[in-house]
């Protein structure tokens, strides 16, 4: 099988079949998630163990808060341990690159399905199957069970809704591929919105709260145009802490973590901005190439993590978002003059 990349709506369902025929053909299948975990990968990583014979599903960098409540009221076995995939089939869901997982592994005969920016650190792989055109690799995950011809239950059903929904913003980033996807799975089962929402509902916690004060006390901000690019540092939530500075009125916004020589850095923009032209995964995952970093993710909300001074990371993705929005400007400019 060749390295495959699909930009279509419909994903071609012979090559999906392709996938699913060897994940049934015998042999222990370990899925890899990238670290900090969230329920879009989460939830992928669930069907396919549902669906297919002797898979494991493994975090080695962790699940995120809201995963680890998903997996506690599904009952999803996840393994947080060091691997030797010699004898397994390695398939990575969800996984803008490899620095995303703290491994190191080769990745050369593994099977690699995702949605983000296409990333060429992926293009060693046996199978690269990257459609960037999916809100969510739920999506994706439900296409190949539907190509397997697999019986969808409950709980599988429910969780790929979950996928759907938080990697959309309960919608709001959503496009037409998620909303036929997420009805067909509510028909499925008669399920509700709510009963997906209510998996995954939590109360803010108070260091949270504290979080977001104090990255609103060291944000910094610059003006260009009509937009404004902020960052931050705090030591946690720092997905919480973009938005909360997106609420206070940044169009887009970086905020980042040290924990000795390693940083972590999210990102977060406007859909406004991002239907101008910004692509926070493309931006972040360029950055991490000029540093030897790993960074990528979404149109609308990215992040790039590996060793180096936060304070510089946060300066280099605020400088390139600049510049992105400076050039979006400058052709809005030419066009209005035409």
């Amino acid at each position: 099988m060749q390295n495959l990349f699909y930009k279509d709506w419909a994903l071609d369902a012979s090559v999906l079949s392709d996938i699913a025929a060897e994940l049934e053909s015998g042999g222990r299948t370990l899925v890899l998630i990238h670290g900090n975990a969230d329920p879009d990968a989460l939830s992928s990583a669930f069907a396919v163990s549902r669906a297919f014979p002797d898979v494991e599903i493994c975090a080695p960098g962790g699940l995120d808060r809201v995963s680890k409540i998903l997996a506690s009221r599904l009952d999803i076995e996840v393994r947080e341990r060091d691997i030797d995939p010699e004898d397994e089939r390695v398939l990575v869901l969800d996984t803008s690159g490899p620095d995303q997982i703290p491994l190191q592994l080769d990745y050369s005969d593994s099977i690699v399905i995702d949605h983000h920016a296409r990333n060429s650190a992926w293009n060693g792989a046996r199978i690269y199957l990257c459609d960037d055109t999916k809100a969510s690799c739920a999506e994706i995950v439900y296409e190949l069970l539907k190509a397997a011809q697999k019986d969808i239950d409950r709980d599988v059903a429910l969780a790929l809704m979950v996928g759907i929904l938080t990697d959309t913003g309960s919608f709001k980033y959503a496009r037409p591929g998620s909303l036929i996807a997420f009805a067909e799975l509510m028909e499925r089962h008669g399920t509700h919105v709510d009963e997906a929402i209510e998996l995954v509902s939590l109360d803010v916690d108070p260091s949270e709260k504290i979080s977001q004060l104090r990255g609103a006390q060291r944000l910094k901000y610059w003006k260009v145009g009509d937009r404004i690019v902020a960052i931050s540092q705090g030591s946690a939530f720092e997905a919480s802490v973009c938005k909360a500075l997106l609420h206070l009125g940044a169009d887009i916004a970086f905020v980042g973590s040290q924990r000795d020589e390693t940083f972590r850095i999210s990102a977060r923009a406007t859909q406004d901005v991002v239907r101008r032209g910004v692509h926070l995964g493309r931006l972040l995952n360029g950055v991490g190439s000029e540093t030897s970093n790993g960074g990528g993710g979404h149109p609308g909300a990215a992040g790039i993590s590996g060793v180096g001074d936060v304070e510089a990371m946060l300066n280099i993705s605020a400088e390139n978002a600049i510049k992105r929005l400076r050039k979006i400007g400058r052709e809005g400019s030419s066009s209005g003059d035409r």
